[in-house]
């Protein structure tokens, strides 16, 4: 009995001493309602689902299971802040705010905490200068390479001259919307277009004076930076004019299936940025299907599998996964600290043979990241809405932006910033 007694003892302290795996944390700054929820949904259903799967079927991400952290901002940058620092104390490894302006705010927070943010395809796009922003990334592609993609594109169609032609942005007017346009201005004075600037005021539910302007001055072409109902209101006004709506494209995040469906057959050849590919066929909607869809674990209805927004957040998950493993790699343990999560982003690699073996082949662009560069290879697809069989289609292969234009403005911007902040340089 005594020595029962003892050797049960021993095995209690055995096991008190032992470390405890505690979940590797993912906070989910989600939108599911307002203005924006159409948008906001589909990313939040999409970013869970895969960290269930992660848990589901490989019981977490190098043996320690992932737990998400769902706060909702309703796309409001006050309420962001307020979930950014509710969570950021249970162990969060990193933040994808899902919005410019929360991101804008969280950069200086998040760095002084050292907590990384990843402004996946948004945010603020000198952040891809990772000299001066250690604790940021906006791969794979950024919204100037966006607005370097669309001139491409647009310049295509005009046979390789677009002098004197005239470009409207449509844009949300907040940070998000205005992001692009030094870019555009920099890229008329190189191409010898006009740009025509006309802002929408949030949440964008009326626009009758916006698209009036653009019927009576005519422009060639409009390029839009909206989100939520926004993009809707916009491509059903710009059908009740007439516009030619195969020289109406926009940003990736104007071109969800949430964007057109609503505008019938009027949003037919609607062109729209691709920051990966749209559809569903991929292997990983297999593995989706029997651990998390048929297992009851799904974390929206189910309607929005396969859409364009549900795959950038299965995406948005799936990159902040494998920079979780490498990070274990890199520091040979499997419960990493954000510190750890950062060099892991930094250090990201992405193939073709990569996104193949995780299900995924043939969806995202292969790009590597650097101390210096933490945005990406800067490639962007387009793709046009066929509104008859509703169904985005791809319609060029990857057009790589003008890295001439973005590096320069990338280093004039991240300079000025790095100026105001005393942060100095680091990558020497």
């Amino acid at each position: 009995m005594k020595l029962t007694k003892l050797a049960a003892i021993a095995a209690v302290a055995l096991t008190a001493a032992s470390p405890v795996m505690a979940d590797l944390v993912f906070p989910s700054l989600s939108y599911r309602t307002g203005p924006y929820a159409a948008n906001g949904i589909p990313f939040a259903d999409g970013y869970a689902d895969y960290m269930t799967l992660m848990n589901e079927r490989d019981g977490g991400i190098g043996g320690v299971p992932t737990k998400l952290l769902e706060c909702e901002t309703g796309y409001n940058t006050a309420k962001g802040v307020e979930c950014y620092e509710a969570t950021k104390g249970e162990g969060a490894l990193i933040y994808q705010p899902l919005s410019t302006g929360i991101t804008y705010q969280l950069i200086p927070k998040a760095s002084a905490d050292g907590i990384p943010v990843h402004s996946m395809g948004y945010g603020r796009t000198s952040a891809a200068n990772g000299k001066v922003f250690e604790w940021v990334f906006n791969y794979p592609a950024t919204y100037w390479d966006g607005a370097s993609i669309a001139v491409k594109h647009i310049m295509d169609q005009e046979g390789g001259d677009i002098k004197g032609k005239k470009i409207a942005l449509v844009y949300h007017n907040s940070a998000y919307g205005k992001e692009p346009i030094r870019t555009l201005e920099e890229l008329a004075k190189m191409h010898g277009y006009e740009l025509m600037l006309i802002p929408v005021d949030h949440p964008g539910q009326e626009q009758k004076s916006q698209w009036l302007q653009i019927r009576q001055q005519r422009p060639d072409y409009v390029l839009m930076w909206g989100w939520g109902v926004m993009n809707q209101v916009a491509i059903q006004e710009a059908s009740n004019i007439g516009f030619a709506m195969d020289h109406f494209i926009g940003i990736w995040w104007s071109g969800s299936e949430n964007d057109v469906l609503p505008a019938g057959d009027g949003a037919n050849g609607y062109k729209a940025l691709a920051l990966a590919n749209p559809g569903g066929d991929y292997a990983i909607y297999a593995d989706l299907q029997k651990h998390v869809y048929d297992a009851g674990k799904a974390a929206g209805s189910g309607d929005q599998m396969k859409t364009v927004l549900y795959n950038r957040g299965l995406y948005a998950a799936l990159l902040a996964v494998e920079a979780t493993r490498k990070a274990q790699e890199i520091h040979g343990v499997a419960q990493i600290t954000p510190a750890m999560m950062r060099d892991g982003m930094e250090a990201l690699e992405m193939t073709e043979a990569s996104m193949a073996a995780l299900g995924m082949a043939d969806f995202g662009p292969e790009f590597k990241n650097t101390c210096e560069n933490h945005g990406g290879s800067g490639l962007g697809k387009v793709q046009q809405w066929d509104a008859s069989a509703k169904t985005w289609n791809l319609i060029t292969d990857w057009i790589q932006s003008d890295k001439s234009v973005i590096d320069a403005l990338i280093a004039e911007d991240s300079a000025a910033y790095a100026a105001e902040n005393n942060i100095t340089e680091r990558c020497n």
